[in-house]
């Protein structure tokens, strides 16, 4: 470019950060060359219908900024079981979703900030650097310079109802990889590859909850009743071996049956008169743990949501659940794993931990709900849960939940362009 507007230039340096060294290029003939034809390449690669070949082993992966969408270790170990995994220096990102349950509370942009009034008095500001996404439960409104700002940031808005019931979700123009679509809308009309998702993740759910289990366990007795551990065992082998859908359906509700008839023995004995646990029920949840249990799923969904709209997934579209208008099926298929990890989890510690008490809930209408402050709560004990760093079994390498979302995620994706040989649930001991 310099050459066409009439610059005289005969070379370059190569700055080396590591081992600061500088290094000269002379720009002759065979160079420019070279590096038009690997322009060419890139911008055929751009178009191309499927990514590249991820590397195998190379120097230049663990410090990639895209290390975490390519998955190159991963994807070599599912391919040959072999090889060690590198830890990518992918750091979680800093920013954090921002909650705003206030009623008529009110967003606006400032400068890079947004500032959240109610009733024109300032009640809080945050950098727009620093919000991962922004949830806004009620009646709450935001200005359209706002709502752009957030939108040319892919910086994505969950609207929910006064009880957490979602309602709705703004993302900007979305994904425009719609080959990955094509693949997910592909698979799910292959009855094979549906059931054979399915039954791994419904076996993965069901070992999970065999876990939170034996890591919580309250009872009278000092540890799980073995019986009741064989049994979920079994179901989960059952859910592996299953037919069909309606099958994988029957051993999972049996499998919940089993779980939820004990759960209420994971909680703290003087905690009981409040959080007596008796069985799973919803729509409306009549007691306060099925409020809170209700809550976590629903905060759950938006997070897989959310993931799956940044990696171009369409969150309607699923293989276990079955298809129904305005249902984020795909959603609440992955989630089935992360359900006992994660919602079931963050209810147990918030009631073990006195964090919520019987003054934090209201009942009317036959149901239960959170107040304010409870729910005020609940979210902060949510949030930490989805911080919380685990080692992934199978990689072994340490993430937050919430970027283990995103890891699943694009396994999958890879899964359904027949780059690995099975989707890997995740499942912890």
């Amino acid at each position: 470019l310099l050459r066409e507007h009439g610059y005289e230039v005969a070379g370059g340096v190569l700055y080396f950060a590591a081992s600061r060294e500088r290094v000269p290029v002379n720009f002759d003939d065979a160079l420019i060359e070279q590096t038009h034809a690997a322009i060419t390449g890139l911008r055929a690669l751009a178009q191309a219908a499927l990514p590249p070949e991820p590397l195998t082993e190379s120097p230049k992966c663990p410090r990639c900024s895209l290390v975490g969408i390519c998955q190159p270790d991963e994807i070599a170990f599912l391919r040959h079981q072999s090889g060690e995994l590198r830890p990518p220096y992918v750091a979680d990102p800093h920013a954090l979703p921002l909650h705003v349950q206030t009623p008529r509370a009110y967003l606006r942009k400032e400068g890079d900030c947004m500032v959240v009034e109610v009733e024109r008095e300032k009640i809080m500001e945050a950098r727009l650097a620093d919000v991962s996404q922004v949830v806004v439960y009620g009646g709450g409104g935001m200005t359209t310079p706002l709502l752009h700002e957030l939108l040319n940031r892919g910086i994505p808005v969950t609207w929910l109802s006064y009880g957490g019931w979602l309602m709705g979700h703004t993302v900007g123009a979305g994904h425009h990889n719609v080959e990955v679509r094509t693949d997910q809308y592909r698979a799910s009309f292959d009855p094979e590859k549906c059931l054979a998702l399915a039954r791994g993740l419904v076996a993965a759910k069901i070992r999970n909850c065999r876990t939170l289990l034996r890591r919580n366990w309250r009872g009278s007795e000092p540890e799980v009743p073995p019986d009741l551990l064989l049994s979920l065992k079994e179901d989960s082998r059952h859910a592996e071996r299953a037919t069909s859908l309606a099958t994988l359906l029957g051993v999972e509700g049996s499998a919940a049956a089993r779980y939820f008839a004990n759960f209420g023995r994971l909680l703290k004995a003087d905690e009981l008169g409040a959080f007596a646990f008796a069985e799973r029920n919803r729509r409306p949840p009549r007691d306060p743990v099925n409020a809170l249990l209700s809550f976590a799923y629903s905060m759950l969904t938006r997070e897989w949501l959310v993931v799956l709209s940044a990696v171009g997934l369409d969150a309607y579209r699923g293989f276990y659940h079955q298809q129904r208008f305005a249902r984020p099926a795909l959603a609440l298929d992955l989630m089935e794993p992360f359900r006992p990890l994660i919602a079931d989890s963050v209810v147990i510690t918030a009631i073990n931990n006195g964090e919520l008490g019987a003054a934090d809930f209201v009942r009317a209408a036959g149901g239960c709900a959170l107040t304010d402050r409870g729910r005020r709560a609940f979210i902060a004990a949510f949030e930490r849960r989805m911080a919380t760093e685990v080692i992934h079994p199978l990689f072994g390498y340490a993430a937050s939940y919430r970027r283990l979302l995103e890891v699943q995620a694009r396994l999958l994706i890879r899964w359904l362009a027949g780059e690995i040989p099975e989707y890997p649930n995740f499942t912890t001991r």
